[in-house]
Parts: structure tokens; sequence; C-alpha cells
């Protein structure tokens, strides 16, 4: 019987897979001194491992179209959905008794589910002993909402009424949160800074991520919104080829819709030295082997260039509210780690002129702190310690 505190992991990822990634490594390293209750709150693809020693429990899944609407991505209705998922989330609360509740996002992002966290929250400040409640926030948030500044103080409003701290998986000398968080008022609770989370393990070096050697790699993150660039490099190809012999390997993502893969296998069989794919077990062990990647701009992805030093070019993602991307592409660009294609500057012959010259760019050296995860665990700990500590005084006065 684990003997470990209990920390109760929320973790709902909408649109791809970064939510996702980033948060397994967090779980993994809070399963050295957690007992870890994972709630997975979308779809999963095949082929991503959950670490073994943590306990998974997924709620009927829920995502966003590309309306930025909340879809049911099960049999369920929408609305029926959403009830079983918030009574399954408020039981799972009462059954395990939680010493730490941990969430990602909200409420920096995530609105569309208050309807099962704003529950979970109250509840969670009405027992006794109360847990820690944390919150877990990437390095930049969106900031082109139309409500931005009453988002931003409600936001604040309700960190200060819920939660116990905001950790913020970031490196400060790249990014703060007050660079995309500006509330009309300053947070009561701490902020602390993880460094960047990235997964904790050697990349699997293997024949086949051998193979990609001298490629120019193009990737999609999940996929769902990597459509125009995939096609946009499939045709930027027939001008690269003809002035550099730099293989081309897609790698398109496992949420990429089967009518847009069909397409792009069309395009791309009319070509040699080209290939696609779903998905590879390792990004950054094919990134170590290739010539250069050209990608989006999540978190994710960009932790992978970062920890290979690969010549990158990237190519955020820049549409509707979504300028989180943007942001990243630009810093690290500034700072010499890599080139930067805006999406409304992307065209075939764009991407193809840049690609030629990115096999000679070299990427300046990093300091940024890649060990989120495991500092994230260290200051729950002491978070959780330091309670428990005031709670004895409390008791003994």
């Amino acid at each position: 019987m684990n003997d470990h505190p209990r920390l109760l992991f929320y973790c709902q990822h909408s649109l791809g897979m970064g939510h996702l990634i980033r948060s397994l490594a967090l779980a993994k390293a809070f399963s050295c001194d957690f007992q870890v209750i994972f709630l997975n709150g979308g779809r999963v693809p095949e082929g991503i491992p959950f670490p073994e020693n943590i306990e998974r429990i997924d709620l009927p899944p829920l995502g966003m179209d590309d309306q930025a609407s909340l879809v049911s991505l099960s049999h369920l209705p929408l609305e029926a959905a959403r009830w079983r998922r918030r009574a399954q989330i408020l039981k799972i609360f009462a059954d395990y008794r939680p010493d730490v509740l941990f969430i990602e996002l909200f409420p920096f992002g995530r609105k569309k589910f208050a309807f099962e966290l704003l529950p979970l929250l109250k509840r969670a400040r009405n027992v006794n002993p109360a847990p820690i409640v944390v919150c877990g926030l990437r390095d930049i948030l969106v900031t082109h909402r139309r409500d931005q500044q009453r988002h931003d103080d409600r936001a604040r409003w309700l960190v200060d009424r819920y939660f116990d701290a905001v950790l913020v998986h970031s490196d400060p000398a790249f990014i703060g949160l007050k660079d995309s968080f500006r509330p009309r008022k300053p947070m009561n609770k701490p902020v602390f800074y993880t460094g960047f989370v990235v997964p904790q393990k050697p990349p699997i070096r293997s024949p086949e991520s051998n193979a990609y050697a001298g490629h120019l790699v193009v990737s999609a993150g999940g996929g769902m919104v990597g459509a125009n660039l995939l096609q946009c490099a499939i045709e930027a190809y027939s001008i690269i080829r003809t002035q550099k012999n730099l293989p081309m390997t897609l790698i398109t993502g496992p949420f990429l819709p089967e009518n847009t893969r069909q397409l792009l296998e069309r395009f791309s069989k009319a070509l040699p030295d080209i290939q696609l794919l779903p998905s590879v077990p390792d990004l950054t062990a094919v990134l170590h082997s290739a010539a250069a990647s050209i990608s989006q701009c999540g978190y994710n992805t960009a932790m992978d260039v970062l920890r290979t030093g690969t010549p990158a070019l990237f190519v955020p993602f820049d549409q509707g509210r979504e300028n989180e991307q943007s942001r990243r592409a630009r810093l690290l660009s500034r700072r010499g780690l890599a080139m930067c294609l805006p999406e409304s500057q992307l065209t075939p012959r764009s991407l193809a002129a840049a690609a030629l010259r990115l096999p000679n760019f070299r990427p300046q050296p990093h300091h940024l702190a890649l060990n989120g995860a495991e500092t994230a665990a260290d200051i729950i700990r002491h978070l959780l310690e330091n309670a428990r500590i005031g709670a004895r005084h409390a008791t003994m006065a």
C-alpha cells in the first residue's frame, strides 16, 4: 500500500497534446513523493505512455472544435458528459481525500471547464483538513481575449479565493507571468517559477531514429491545427529539391483530420524523398539526427528544439486569439536560438527560402532551466510540509 500523501492531478488537454505531455512529465516527478491520481479529461492518442506508478482515471473526454466550442469526444451528448464528469470528479475527491489538488491552467485558462472545476474548488475549501491547492501554468498565456482585463481580474480573484500557490513552468530569465497576465490588483498568493518542464529521459536512440539523419523534419504537434504548415511544406519541397538534396519527413500528429491526411498523402506521392508519418516514439531522438526542424512553436516542441540544439525554423500557430506560440517564437528568435517565420508570411516560396538557409543556421547556446518537473515536485512537497507544521502549531495554541 502506498503511504505517500495523495495528490489529485487534473489535466484537460483540448486542442493538442501539449498539456498532456507536460502533465505526464509532472505527474511522473510527483510520483516520487506522492500517490498520484491523474484525472485525464481529453482523448489520448495511441502510443502515449503513462507512468506506471500513477493511477489514471479517464473522464468522459471533452475537447474543442475549430470554433473554440466545447464538444463531446465520446458517445455521450455534451450536456450528459458535463454532468457525468462533474459528478465523477466530486466523487473521486471524496473517495481519495487528497492532500494536494493540482490543476493545470485554470483559472488562467480553461474557462469552459469552470462547470466542473468551481464545484471541485469549493468542495476542497470546505473539507477539514483542506488540501493544498496549486495551479500549474505554462510560460505564456493567451492575451488576445475580447474581455482580457475582465478575464485577468477574475482569474486573480479565483486564485486568491481558492488556491494556495501558482507554479509557472518557465524560467523568469526568459519570460515572467506579468508579461502575459495583468490584473488590476496584484495576487496575494505566492508565485513560484519551476523552470521549463521536459520529460527527464534520454532520447530513444534506434536505427529508426538514425534513419532521419540529414532530413528536414517538419512536425505539427498534435496535428489538429497543423494542416496549413504541412501542406505548405509539401509545396515548398518542390522548390527545395531543385536546389538542395534535403529529404523531408513530415510528422503530421495523431489528431490531423483524416481528410487532410489523405490530401497530403496524394500530394506527397508525386515527390521523391518525402515521407509522411502520423507520429514518432520520441521526437527528440529524431531531431538529434535531423539536419533541421520546421515546426509550429508549442511548448513541448520548443523544448525539444532547445534540448537537441537542432537548427530550427518556427512557424507559430497564430489564428483567432491564439498568440502564445507567436510570442514564444519571437523570444527564441531574438535570443538566436531559432529562426522564425510568422504564419501571416507563410507561403511555399517563403518557406522554401527559409528552409534552404536553415541547415547553415547555428543556434546560440541557451542557459534556461529545464528541470521544471523536479523543481515543481520539491515546491509542492515543501508547501505541504509547511501547511502541516502550521496546522500542528494551530492545534497546540
